[in-house]
């Protein structure tokens, strides 16, 4: 393995020192059991047939809230005594945390308070407050929203839980591992996603200590590689509209970074292209709907065959929440890069019958058009001179590639616009 993270001097025991232990996710185990839902750990033939590796699934989109942060949240939550109990909660996220926080602290009867930045979307916002959590708007970024929520925790007696920088969220999300190397032993390697670090902290800690040559490969959107450069001393820019909003994390955290540094043997990136070919792979073969975040440990392994190739592959499909317009556009892109959709743009004429001739090809090499645009002023071409774009529907990419041949043999001008 290639530019590991954990040195030689570095090698973990059973536990990573004063940091997390096993122990510490056993008893969260104990502790939540019967709270959350014990997901399935299931193998994926053909997923294992197309990456050349041999796949788990762990599908933590089945949680309630559809997401594993449940864990921790609830792990946190059942720590606190009677006062800070009656007192409530704090926590700062736009995300699964809220949910899962929010969630579990009005079962327990717990009052929950969310600081969200203004710009967040209103769906987020009924979600949270639908599973019990009270809605503070401050700020308008996450940076302002969590400023605020410390401040909030101080004057009003709260206690802060942390989505991620947190030894009781991490032992939490730990439990995922416990599961998942219960339910399929076999399993020698781990591709975990990584925001802050702490659902790797969890799980790499309790999987290392049961089985010590364990691969733990952590995964970031290459959009945000915060993790990647702190442990990799990289200086790698962070920031942009990434698919996996759930790992979109500038600053990882100071604890889970101290245990990954002992514990991770590579992070790899993955770009947006593959994170979006990973959420429509697992709704066309797993019939699941995977949130970016969820489905980047797939795409880590999609990119990365040399590095997982015949091993024993656990992924953790750590959420389904996803909009879906949003789902839409994902799996139209998909097609579109597979070639099953196309979009043509032909010089034409500006005559009768013109478009005709064009469209006698498309129906002689049975390509199904579904929308067409006529451009004739914001154009470089001469007046009497016009484009076309045609979006089409085909059975595969050679389809489209014969009917672009075949317009270009009659003398017509054909770019084929691709996706980037």
């Amino acid at each position: 393995m290639e530019n590991l993270v954990r040195s030689s001097a570095q090698q973990p025991t059973d536990n990573t020192g004063a940091l997390l232990d096993i122990a510490e996710v056993r008893a969260a185990a104990e502790r939540i059991s019967g709270q959350v839902v014990r997901t399935p750990t299931l193998f994926s033939r053909t997923l294992s047939a197309i990456t050349g590796a041999n796949i788990w699934l762990k599908f933590e989109n089945l949680q309630f809230t559809a997401a594993y942060k449940e864990r921790g949240a609830l792990n946190a939550l059942l720590q606190l005594d009677e006062e800070r109990r009656s007192r409530g909660v704090i926590a700062a996220s736009a995300g699964n945390h809220a949910q899962g926080l929010s969630y579990h602290g009005t079962r327990l009867g717990v009052p929950v308070t969310i600081v969200m930045p203004k710009t967040t979307p209103t769906v987020k916002i009924m979600q949270t407050e639908s599973n019990g959590g009270k809605v503070v708007l401050e700020g308008e970024t996450f940076d302002e929203a969590y400023a605020y929520a410390r401040s909030m925790e101080k004057q009003l007696g709260l206690t802060f839980v942390h989505p991620f920088d947190d030894p009781h969220v991490a032992a939490g999300q730990g439990t995922v591992a416990l599961e998942m190397l219960e339910d399929a032993p076999e399993i020698d390697m781990l591709a975990v996603p990584i925001g802050g670090g702490g659902l790797l902290t969890g799980m790499g800690t309790a999987a290392r200590a049961l089985k010590p040559d364990i691969g733990l490969i952590g995964v970031q959107a290459q959009l945000y590689p915060s993790m990647y450069d702190k442990l990799k001393h990289a200086d790698l820019p962070c920031g942009g509209d990434t698919l996996a909003e759930g790992i979109a994390v500038k600053e990882p955290g100071a604890f889970t970074s101290a245990v990954l540094a002992q514990l991770v043997d590579d992070i790899v990136l993955v770009d947006e292209a593959a994170l979006e070919s990973a959420v429509a792979l697992l709704l066309q073969i797993e019939k699941i709907v995977v949130e970016g975040a969820g489905a980047a440990g797939l795409a880590a392994v999609m990119r990365n065959r040399a590095l997982f190739e015949g091993r024993n592959v656990g992924i953790v499909l750590t959420g389904g929440n996803i909009d879906t317009r949003l789902l839409a556009n994902v799996l139209l892109r998909d097609l579109a890069r597979s070639g099953r959709l196309g979009r043509l743009r032909i010089v034409l004429q500006d005559r009768p019958g013109a478009l005709f001739h064009v469209v006698e090809e498309f129906n002689r090499y049975q390509v199904n058009i579904l929308e067409v645009w006529h451009q004739r002023i914001f154009t470089s071409l001469p007046a009497k001179g016009l484009t076309a774009e045609i979006e089409c529907e085909a059975r595969d990419r050679e389809q489209i590639d014969l009917l672009v041949a075949a317009l270009r043999a009659k003398g017509y001008d054909v770019i084929q616009i691709e996706l980037g």
